[in-house]
Formats: structure tokens, C-alpha cells, sequence
């Protein structure tokens, strides 16, 4: 056969491949290998089989070579065939020896002095050192061996940042805290052309600062990329991204604006349906706003389409969950962790139904696991601290908030938890700090969701007797909801405590418009109107009453 003849045949495979014809491909790829054997052209029938889904005839068509161990491709892909084959132990093996310390930096491998016979290919590839990583750090997930599988993802992102997948894992497997990932993207060393992916992957972290910080970004991402454009080309942007526009509506959604959030999901996913990430967020704010006619058709359109996805079962859950049928919904949640253990979701979900039915035992075992596998989610920490609360262990419970805001220091309901716990435990100056520095963390402007903050403030600063602040911020809350029972009558017992009656019976009056039944604001209505009647014969009696009620 001639030389053009089989330079042909190697077009024909590429071809093929291209066009996904595997088997044609294989048949052409063997005949070029017999004829050369030239370890180019072995590699290309390894690559055609691994495609055809062929991987054990793969890895022993690679195993056979005489260059396996010395070409860092051919190692690569019989690793990758023994990952199809879940055979993660010998695809550890194949990778060769590898040791990376607490950061993520390559200390020593034994590939770094393998040829590689693609050098040429460097300035286009993702350095194969970092595929190696990453493949090592799977392998390791797969072994549930979960600490080493976070160091072999950071190594894989630092040697390459291109390497988009190990980013991925760590952030969606939850395997870092806010500080480890934001410390990650400094180190990353992007190409000067680049400058928009480092953008990227800031806006991918999770994001708990002030919405100016994070619009910022966006828009220097935007700017970046915008800089990049060739002369005589129309004006190219990421504005319109999906990815991008997924990740502001996960920031809508931490920061509590759900309306917002499901508003630019449902624009999204009418633009792209199946955007998974955009589809998990979709379902977070849906199930807040309690749109469960939107859980019922999502979930039955991610079954249909997803059967094997954890995604699919966790929607189904969701949806019981909405509609306060918690046993269907735990068993659902707990079908979306056997598909998938390291969905953190659905053992969040599987916690919060068992919750939700005061079953503290299932649900703080739930918790646990999701805080064993995800070491990077303050969340769990934070819902077994809640849990603690309602059993009134409050120094359990401030632990747990504690190691909850160890993990994300700047997400401000850890703050607010820790203020309840301070105020129970009559902490009073304590849980005036901690309500404090809730408000000041909030990342946008106060919504109605943080209403009670503003309201534990105030029963606080009353306990304080920093009546006129206190005073302050009952109204604050008032001002974002007028339907709360204990806003008004805290705000007319701190008039009361002032001795200014007519304003206490009028905010009494307001409380009992909302419960015309609560026990406490009829007594002391009854008394602010004693109060007033006798304070033009007796002035001390209102200042007495108000110590005793202090």
C-alpha cells in the first residue's frame, strides 16, 4: 500500500470520526495500524475503539504497545478505557506514581519525564498534565476518597486553567469554602488573552458580596471579552450567555429575591430548556415562591427526558415538598442521592422533609452525610444548628453556626442564627452584634425575607431598654411587612415601656387585627387602657407597671 493510499485512509478515519460513523472508523483505523505500525496510527484505532464504546479492546490494544508507559497519551487514554470499565483501582495504577501537597501543587510524577509525542500541539491542547490530574482526582471521587480527590482537581486546574471540568467538580461537589475558592482563582495563571475566563470562573464561585461587587464583575466580563473583537467584525459579547445569566440568577436566589430569580430562569429556560444548571436554580426559586403548578410540569419534563438523572427525582421532590406531602417528597429526595451521592440538593431536601415533620433524628443524619461529603456547604452545619435550636440546646447550636460561619463568612443568615441563639441564651448585647452584622452582609437592598431580622433586633435593643432604636427598627420592619403579629406588638409594648399609651393601644389594636385571639396583646391592651385612664390621677402608675414589665 502507498504512501498516499494510506494518508488517505487516515483522512477517512478522521472523517469518519468526525461524522460519529465508529465502526467505519475502527475498520479503516486497524487496516492503516497493520500496514504501518507506526504508534501514531495505533493510537488513532485506540481513539476510534474508546469512541465505538470498545474500551476493553481499547486498553489491551494500548496495553500491547511497547510505548504505553513512556507516551503520556497512550497512557491517558488506557486510563481513560479503565474508567468506562469503573476499574478505578488499576486506572490509578496506568496513571502512574503522583503526589500533590495541601494546595494543589504537583510535588512529584513519574509522567513529567514521559515523552509525549504531541509536543507540536501544546499551544492548542489543554496540557495533558492537567487531564492527568483530573482523571487521577475522578478516579479518587470514585473511591470515595474524597480529600484526595479535591487535591487532584485544584492540581488539575493550576496546571491548566482551561481545564474547565476540575473547576466544575470542585465547585458543584462543594469541596471548598468560599475562601479556599476565591484563594484558587488568585493563584490560577491565565494567558493574557484569557483575561475574560478569569472573569468567568469569579462569576462561577459562590458569590455572597454587595450586589455593586458582583454587577461589576459581570459587567468587567463583558468589557473583556467586548476588547477582544477583530477589526471589521461586528461587537461579540458573553451578555446574552446562558451560563452567565445562570450564575446571576443563582446570585439573585442566595441573596433572596426569588421573584427575580424565577423570572430570569423562566426567560432562560425558554431560550435553552435543558440548561441543567439553569434548571436546578429554576426549581430552588420555585419552590420559595411555592409555584407548585411550575415543580409539577417541570418535574414530569425532567423525568420524561432524564430518567437516570438525580436532577429529575430531586424535582418530583421538590414538588411534594411544596405542596406539603413530606413523605413522598423524602422518598424522592432519597431516590435522587442513590442515582447520585454527591448531589448535594437532594440531601439538603432529604433533611429539610424529615425537618419539616419535627423528625430531628432522620433529619440531623441526613445533615451529617451532606456535611461529610461536602466539606465546602456551610449549609449543612447551619440546619443542624437549627435543629439543636428548636430542641433549645442553644450551646450545640451555636457550635454548629459556628462551623457553618467558618466555612462561608459572609453569608447573613449564619449571623442572624447566631443572634437567636445569643438573644435565647439572653445574650442581649451579643445578639445585637450578631443581628447587626446580619443587616450589615446583606449583598442587596433589605427584603421582606429579612423582616424578622430587623424585628429580633428591636426585641433586642427593647431588652437593652434602647427603647428609641428599638423603636427604629420595629419600624423598619414595618415598612417591609405589615403582617406581623410581633412586630406590632413589640413595637406597642416598647411604647408601653415609654409610657406612651395611645401609641401602644393603637399598635396593640393594629396586633390583634392580625390574631384577634393572642392572650398578650389582650391583657396588655387592657392595661395600656387602665394606664391611661388612671395616668391623670396617678402619673407614677405607668412608670411602675413598665418596671414590673421589664
Amino acid at each position: 500500500m502507498r504512501e498516499e493510499q494510506i494518508e488517505k485512509l487516515r483522512g477517512v478515519v478522521r472523517d469518519c470520526v468526525s461524522k460519529h460513523l465508529y465502526s467505519s472508523a475502527i475498520f479503516f483505523a486497524d487496516k492503516v495500524a497493520a500496514v504501518t505500525a507506526d504508534p501514531a496510527d495505533i493510537y488513532m484505532q485506540a481513539q476510534a475503539l474508546y469512541l465505538g464504546r470498545h474500551y476493553r479492546r481499547a486498553f489491551d490494544l494500548l496495553n500491547a504497545s511497547q510505548i504505553v508507559l513512556r507516551d503520556l497519551r497512550f497512557r491517558y487514554l488506557a486510563a481513560k478505557c479503565l474508567e468506562e470499565l469503573k476499574e478505578w483501582d488499576q486506572c490509578l495504577l496506568m496513571l502512574g506514581d503522583g503526589n500533590v501537597d495541601e494546595h494543589g501543587n504537583i510535588i512529584y510524577t513519574k509522567e513529567c519525564s514521559s515523552m509525549y509525542l504531541d509536543k507540536d500541539g501544546e499551544d492548542r491542547e489543554i496540557n495533558i498534565i492537567s487531564a492527568i490530574c483530573f482523571l487521577r482526582g475522578k478516579a479518587y471521587e470514585a473511591l470515595e476518597n474524597r480529600s484526595q480527590a479535591r487535591l487532584w482537581y485544584k492540581s488539575a486546574i493550576k496546571a491548566d486553567p482551561l481545564c474547565y471540568e476540575a473547576l466544575e467538580c470542585l465547585i458543584e461537589g462543594h469541596m471548598l469554602s468560599c475562601e479556599e475558592e476565591t484563594n484558587l482563582l488568585a493563584t490560577l495563571q491565565f494567558s493574557p488573552k484569557d483575561g475574560w475566563l478569569s472573569s468567568f470562573y469569579s462569576c462561577l464561585v459562590k458569590k455572597y458580596e454587595k450586589e455593586t461587587v458582583v454587577d461589576t464583575k459581570f459587567k468587567e466580563l463583558e468589557f473583556e471579552v467586548s476588547n477582544t473583537k477583530t477589526p471589521g467584525k461586528s461587537l461579540c459579547t458573553l451578555k446574552n450567555n446562558t451560563d452567565l445569566l445562570a450564575c446571576k440568577a443563582e446570585y439573585y436566589h442566595q441573596c433572596g429575591e426569588y421573584q427575580k430569580c424565577f423570572e430570569l430562569t423562566s426567560i432562560l429556560l425558554e431560550k435553552d430548556p435543558f440548561h441543567l444548571k439553569c434548571t436546578l436554580v429554576h426549581l430552588a426559586a420555585a419552590m420559595e415562591l411555592g409555584h407548585s403548578n411550575e415543580l409539577y410540569l417541570m418535574s414530569c419534563n425532567l423525568v420524561k427526558d432524564y430518567p437516570q438523572k438525580s436532577l429529575s427525582w430531586f424535582a418530583v421532590g421538590c414538588y411534594y415538598y411544596c405542596i406539603k406531602k413530606y413523605d413522598q417528597s423524602r422518598r424522592y429526595f432519597s431516590k435522587a442521592t442513590s442515582l447520585d451521592g454527591t448531589f448535594a440538593p437532594a440531601w439538603i431536601g432529604y433533611g429539610n422533609a424529615y425537618a419539616a415533620q419535627e423528625e430531628g433524628d432522620q433529619a440531623m443524619s441526613a445533615y451529617r452525610t451532606a456535611a461529610r461529603l461536602f466539606p465546602g456547604c456551610h449549609l449543612p452545619s447551619l440546619y443542624i444548628g437549627m435543629e439543636y435550636m428548636r430542641t433549645h440546646s442553644f450551646k450545640l447550636a451555636e457550635q454548629f453556626f459556628m462551623q457553618a460561619q467558618a466555612i462561608c463568612h459572609s453569608d447573613p443568615l449564619v449571623y442572624h442564627e447566631l443572634g437567636v441563639v445569643a438573644y435565647h441564651m439572653k445574650e442581649y448585647k451579643n445578639a445585637v452584634w450578631w443581628f447587626e452584622k446580619t443587616l450589615a452582609n446583606v449583598p442587596s437592598s433589605l427584603s421582606e425575607m429579612w423582616e424578622p431580622t430587623l424585628v429580633n433586633l428591636a426585641h433586642a435593643l427593647r431588652k437593652l431598654k434602647r427603647y428609641n432604636e428599638a423603636i427604629v427598627y420595629y419600624e423598619k420592619a414595618l415598612a417591609l411587612s405589615t403582617r406581623s403579629l410581633s412586630t406590632y406588638a413589640g413595637l406597642a409594648y416598647t411604647y408601653h415601656l415609654q409610657d406612651n399609651f395611645t401609641a401602644a393601644i393603637t399598635h396593640y389594636h393594629n396586633a390583634l387585627w392580625i390574631k384577634s385571639d393572642d392572650q398578650f396583646c389582650t391583657e396588655m391592651l387592657t392595661l395600656a387602657l387602665q394606664d391611661e385612664c388612671q395616668l391623670g390621677t396617678n402619673p407614677k402608675v405607668g412608670t411602675v407597671r413598665s418596671q414590673l414589665f421589664t
